[in-house]
């Protein structure tokens, strides 16, 4: 915070608290009744400490009360009446007052941490939603640029901080200043018509206080970032290993995941004991400059309490007005800390929902319901990165229940030309369409609703095998999920299983065999039933006889559709209508089968690689 004057800091501290403060926006009507709970308590109190007085001059010096400022008729009335009563009645009286201003403030107390409770986890609530809402409406090129650990850690470990910020922090926040507001209020009058020596001192005490806890706090901000960059690390290797069991344990690379772990690991102790550090020297610091105050205090005051000039009672209840200020200034020391966690989380978690998609839908967006002509790439250029194209000014035509095969090595961009279709990315160059429609032009929704995909990367649930199939039809009875099941050959072991169709397959499908998941995956798009389907290597993991199985009930399925086959294998594109042979992004030739293998072309020499 250096370079920045003291308004600038409050107003930068202010800016980011309010920012935080949006998380709380629906519970504003508990956060209101939480004020009201915590002013009731802060009254009471504040009235427990008045008994001070009465005890120290009535009870133990049997004198009479002398207060050293003016009070309101009732409280003179009061005051007067303790002076005419016996000592033993005093203490009696006082006693009774004692016992009930606690537990009415005791009382109100628990009301108000209850009340800030529910704020506190109704913002957990709330932030993982939109975090997570967020997150569904986010392009891919989003996920392409985050580790999923670390997305993880911002709806998790991020959202944690506010929370306790918001719950506890908050209502500390609101009771402790209420108290600090209060007492101190209280203790400056006193001192002022003590001696204008007592207020001075206070006036040295708190911005004494004040300055090194800003500098501490941005301190503990920087750290706290640090703390959640290296939590983020922790997430994403977990994920990556637990995920990827199979491969460490075959390759012998438990000891180093776990050298891997522990570094990551140490870097986040480290910085997470830098924050501890500085979140615990703040209420140490606040209570010593207490102590110096109270210790200036007794040596101004020494001599007038042993010659009587000022009363005992009323120094008593001045110190302890004094001393009760320093408590609710030394917790909110800790709220600062606190605080400041909170702002580098809400920083971070902003930072994903003030995230546009690129991906958007136009205002006048039209729908689809499936494919009347043709689809038409025209002249579509696409990179990832910027200065890196992947495709290259592609020109195709595909008509209404055209079967197109697309080939060739890897890298020659044939999932990036499929991956266009629907929308998960756009070209930054050229346009595709539908029956003369550019895809930007229809709505999302109504796109993907036409399209059925089976990928090379078999994305499946942790749920049953019924859940997964039905997963892009999910209205779908149990005859049409076991009919699509049955099209896929995958019937036959899915009722060899002891629950049928309602066995867990599992986190990612890891109860299955690759085979059993891609023909799971492969009847989730039969049964979608699209009119447009794209098979990207949908039976790249089929053994021979599987894929000889089901190469004719795909060709049964899509009769009438219009289908994008992308293979490595040659055996399964060879009855397509068409085949595109792509390279360096672009497509190179196209034919029918008997045509490129006819003639010398790049079609021919991967034929001849894989049969011959």
């Amino acid at each position: 915070m250096a370079g920045y004057t003291v308004p600038q800091i409050m107003r930068n501290y202010l800016r980011q608290y309010l920012r935080m403060l949006e998380f709380a926006r629906s519970f504003k009507a508990v956060l209101a009744l939480a004020v009201v709970v915590m002013g009731v308590a802060t009254l009471f109190d504040g009235l427990s400490l008045t008994m001070i007085l009465p005890f120290l001059d009535r009870v133990l010096n049997d004198s009479k009360i002398v207060v050293p400022v003016k009070l309101p008729d009732f409280a003179v009335t009061l005051v007067t009446m303790l002076n005419a009563m016996p000592r033993g009645q005093v203490l009696r009286w006082m006693v009774v007052a004692l016992v009930l201003l606690f537990a009415i403030k005791e009382l109100f107390v628990y009301f108000q941490s209850y009340l800030m409770n529910v704020l506190g986890y109704g913002v957990v609530r709330e932030a993982r939603n939109k975090l997570y809402g967020k997150l569904q409406t986010l392009s891919m090129d989003f996920y392409a640029d985050k580790r999923a650990g670390e997305l993880i850690s911002r709806v998790t470990n991020d959202v944690g901080f506010i929370t306790n910020a918001l719950s506890y922090g908050l209502g500390d926040l609101i009771y402790q200043s209420m108290q600090a507001a209060l007492y101190g209020t209280v203790a400056v009058f006193l001192g002022f018509s003590i001696s204008w020596k007592f207020a001075l001192v206070m006036f040295f005490i708190f911005p004494a206080i004040m300055y090194p806890m800003s500098r501490i706090g941005s301190r503990i901000k920087k750290f706290t970032v640090e703390t959640q960059n290296k939590m983020a690390d922790l997430n994403s290797l977990l994920a990556e290993t637990i995920q990827g069991a199979y491969i460490v344990k075959v390759f012998n690379r438990e000891d180093y995941e776990q050298s891997r772990f522990e570094k990551i690991n140490q870097n986040y102790y480290k910085f997470m004991m830098k924050s501890v550090k500085r979140t615990l020297i703040m209420p140490s610091l606040t209570e010593f400059v207490g102590a110096i105050g109270v210790v200036l205090i007794l040596i101004i005051a020494g001599n007038d309490l042993i010659s009587g000039k000022v009363s005992a009672g009323a120094f008593m209840m001045f110190l302890g007005f004094l001393m009760s200020t320093i408590r609710p200034v030394k917790k909110l020391a800790g709220v600062h800390a606190i605080n400041q966690q909170a702002f580098a989380s809400a920083n971070r978690i902003y930072d994903i929902l003030e995230q546009e998609p690129k991906i958007k839908e136009k205002p006048q967006a039209l729908d689809i319901a499936g494919v009347e002509d043709s689809i038409e790439f025209e002249d579509v250029w696409f990179a990832y990165e910027e200065g890196k194209d992947v495709l290259k000014g592609v020109n195709l035509k595909v008509r209404r229940g055209e079967v197109v095969a697309i080939v060739g090595h890897s890298g020659a961009g044939k999932s990036t030309l499929v991956g266009l279709l629907p929308r998960l990315y756009d070209p930054y160059k050229g346009r595709i369409l539908i029956d003369g429609t550019d895809i930007s032009h229809l709505k999302l929704k109504a796109l993907r609703n036409v399209i059925s995909v089976v990928s090379q990367e078999m994305v499946l649930f942790n749920a049953t095998i019924k859940d997964n199939i039905a997963y892009g039809r999910p209205g779908a009875t149990d005859e049409e999920i076991r009919e699509a099941a049955k099209k896929a050959y995958a019937l036959d072991f899915i009722e060899r299983l002891p629950d049928g169709f309602g066995a867990l397959i599992g986190d990612r499908g890891t109860r299955l065999s690759g085979g059993e998941r891609q023909r799971l995956a492969i009847a989730r798009a039969i049964l979608k039933n699209a009119p447009i389907l794209i098979l990207d290597e949908a039976t790249s993991q089929l053994d021979t006889r599987t894929e000889q199985m089901i190469k004719q009930a795909f060709y049964n399925l899509i009769q009438g559709k219009t289908a994008f086959v992308i293979a490595h294998r040659l055996s399964t594109v060879q009855q397509a209508d068409r085949i595109l042979v792509m390279t360096m992004g672009q497509i190179a030739e196209q034919g029918t089968h008997a045509e490129l293998v006819g003639r010398d072309s790049l079609y021919r020499d991967l034929y001849r690689s894989q049969f011959h």
